[in-house]
C-alpha cells in the first residue's frame, strides 16, 4: 500500500509543539508504536478537543494547516472541525513516529455525488495492518478501528465499513450521527481538493457552515451537539434535547459543555437569531 506521508508540505509538529500537544491531552510521549499508544491518544484528543466549525459560522479567519490549528487548538482554548482535528493529530503522530497518511474524503458523498470529495480529511496509520484514525467527525468512533470491511460497535454505538459500487470505502456513522456517512480510499490523498473545499466551505453563502452553527463533543457516554440554539446529549439509551435561550445561556454551555473560550458569544448569538428568522420567514 503506498505511503503518503502526513509531514507532506511541512504537515508535522515540531519537538516542542509536540510536547505541549501532549500535555495538552494529559498522555505522556509513548514508549512503543503499537495500537495501544494509538487508541490512548486517539481517546484523549477526542475527550480534550471539541469539534467545532465557529470560524466558518463567523467568517473568521480559518486555514487547513496542522500548524494554524496548533496554534488555534493547543495554544489557545478552541476546538477546530476535520481539517482540524484531524490535521493536528495526524501531524503529531507523524513527530512521534507513526506511519500516517492523509486522506481526501467526501461527507455525504452517497447523496452529493463526487462533488463532496475534498470536503473531510481523515487518516490511516499503518501498524501491523492500516487503521482509520478518525477525531474530525466528532460524533462517531473515539478509538481507530482496523481499515477494512465490516461492523463496529463502540460504547454501544453500531458503525460499519462498507465498499460503494465505485471502488471506495464508506464510514457508516451510528443511526443518531451528525454526518451519516463519509467516503474516502485507503490511498488517496488530494491536498489540493481540500484546500479548495475548505474554501467553499468557510466563505460560500450557499455552504453548509455559513448558515448553521455546529459543535460536538465527546462525554463518558456519548455525545453532545449544539446545532444553532438546540442543544443535544446523545447516549446509545436515547436523546436528550434542550434550547438555548440567551446569549449569556450561550456563553456559559460554551464554556461549561464544550469548554470553549470564545470572545464576543453576544456575536455568536446575534447571528444564531439571524439565522432562526431567515428559516422562518
Amino acid at each position: 500500500m503506498t505511503h503518503v506521508p502526513s509531514n507532506q508540505n511541512g504537515m508535522t509538529l515540531t519537538a516542542s509543539q509536540l510536547d505541549a500537544y501532549l500535555a495538552r491531552i494529559g498522555v505522556d510521549q509513548p514508549i512503543s508504536l503499537d495500537l495501544s499508544s494509538l487508541s490512548k491518544l486517539h481517546r484523549a484528543h477526542l475527550m480534550s478537543f471539541t469539534w467545532e466549525a465557529l470560524d466558518a459560522f463567523m467568517g473568521w479567519p480559518s486555514s487547513v494547516t496542522p500548524a494554524a490549528a496548533f496554534a488555534k487548538m493547543v495554544e489557545g482554548r478552541r476546538g477546530g472541525w476535520c481539517y482540524e482535528m484531524n490535521g493536528l493529530f495526524g501531524a503529531a503522530l507523524d513527530a512521534l513516529g507513526f506511519r500516517v497518511a492523509r486522506l481526501c474524503g467526501g461527507v455525504d458523498r452517497e447523496k452529493l455525488g463526487d462533488i463532496a470529495i475534498g470536503n473531510h480529511l481523515t487518516l490511516r496509520v499503518d501498524l501491523d495492518r492500516p487503521y482509520l484514525a478518525e477525531v474530525g467527525v466528532a460524533d462517531a468512533i473515539i478509538e481507530p478501528v482496523p481499515l477494512a470491511v465490516g461492523p463496529i460497535r463502540q460504547r454501544g454505538f453500531d458503525f460499519s465499513i462498507s465498499p460503494t459500487q465505485d471502488g471506495w470505502l464508506r464510514f457508516n456513522n451510528h443511526t443518531h450521527g451528525i454526518a451519516r456517512s463519509f467516503d474516502f480510499r485507503a490511498d488517496h490523498g488530494d491536498e489540493a481538493a481540500m484546500a479548495a473545499t475548505h474554501r467553499w466551505l468557510t466563505q460560500d453563502p450557499g455552504s453548509p457552515f455559513t448558515n448553521a452553527l455546529a459543535v460536538l463533543r465527546h462525554t463518558a457516554d456519548g455525545y453532545v451537539a449544539l446545532q444553532n440554539d438546540r442543544l443535544r446529549s446523545v447516549t446509545p439509551g436515547g436523546i436528550r434535547e434542550q434550547r438555548i435561550t440567551s446569549a449569556d445561556h450561550l456563553a456559559d454551555t460554551l464554556e461549561t459543555v464544550f469548554d470553549l473560550d470564545i470572545p464576543g458569544h453576544e456575536h455568536v448569538w446575534d447571528k444564531i437569531q439571524a439565522v432562526g428568522r431567515d428559516k422562518a420567514a
